[in-house]
């Protein structure tokens, strides 16, 4: 059986997550007590019905103080062997406190703030920051659509949950930020760029033009060789430690060109070692070089 715990930030996506785990084909819950949870994985578990066998549930700070009972919940789940994730969604504090102006919604702790949103997203930060730890997977999206958190959540759950290592190889551009979810970081802007070359400036590495232009320089394989080489060496560091998600993040200027060519080199590296492997490309359809 598989059984997601979403949680996280108010207004960083969860309620977009969820209905697209829905469209995945997980029977979703919003809003369920801590407290419940293995309960409730227990009725699913025993259930007839193979719709039961795939569970997303969110649970969050609106549970208020009961919501410190996620860690009792999830520790006795864990005793009893049962197999879970928990997917925890942040975003910067100017994005959320943005989000909350334009949907004109209320934030759940705003009550007991003075009213103020800006305190509100601080103290929850907070209080979910032993919860951020604990979780298997964490997804910022501050830079995100709803259509690219849609499809991060896709990239990651599509194969279902298993007790190993997703890892995951991000393409991104710097003058867009660097990925908050980011465990290992690459810069490639040392690389020759084929933003200056007028015929290529306009296509991505995701086109041949592009990704032979970068891989014909031996900067570039030297590179690349030498970037196999450390992810050869940690990925089973990592695997030892227990981790559940690894995300490593290949950035060059824009994210359209040499991050975009070297992240999928090092995605077809990873995935002939026979480790499950995502690809994504987060700035490829942003403007700029």
């Amino acid at each position: 059986m598989e059984f997601i715990i979403i949680t996280g930030l108010s207004g960083a996506g969860k309620s977009v997550a969820m209905k697209n785990m829905e469209d995945m084909g997980y029977y979703c819950v919003d809003n369920i007590p801590p407290v419940l949870l293995s309960i409730f994985y227990e009725l699913c578990e025993k259930s007839s019905d193979n719709k039961m066998k795939k569970i997303a549930v969110v649970t969050d700070i609106r549970a208020g103080d009961a919501f410190e009972e996620l860690f009792d919940a999830t520790d006795k789940m864990t005793e009893d062997k049962k197999l879970y994730k928990i997917l925890f969604l942040d975003a910067k504090d100017d994005i959320l406190l943005r989000r909350f102006r334009e949907t004109r919604r209320k934030h759940p702790l705003t009550d007991i703030c003075d009213g103020s949103t800006e305190k509100a997203v601080k103290l929850e930060r907070e209080l979910l920051m032993r919860v951020k730890a604990r979780a298997d997977y964490v997804v910022d999206t501050s830079t995100l659509s709803n259509s690219q958190l849609k499809e991060r959540i896709s990239l990651l759950f599509s194969n279902g949950i298993s007790s190993g290592m997703t890892v995951t190889c991000m393409s991104f551009g710097f003058k867009h930020g660097i990925p908050a979810e980011a465990d290992l970081v690459f810069d490639v802007r040392c690389l020759p760029n084929p933003f200056y070359i007028p015929e290529l400036k306009t296509h991505t590495g995701l086109e041949a033009c592009v990704f032979d232009y970068v891989m014909q320089f031996e900067q570039s394989k030297e590179f690349a060789e030498r970037m196999f080489s450390l992810i050869d060496y940690a990925l089973p560091l990592y695997l030892s430690e227990g981790k559940s998600q690894l995300v490593i993040a290949i950035g060059c200027t824009g994210g359209k060109h040499r991050s975009v060519t070297l992240t999928r080199v090092l995605y077809k590296h990873i995935l002939e070692t026979g480790q499950r492997v995502t690809v994504y490309h987060r700035d490829v359809g942003k403007a700029g070089k």
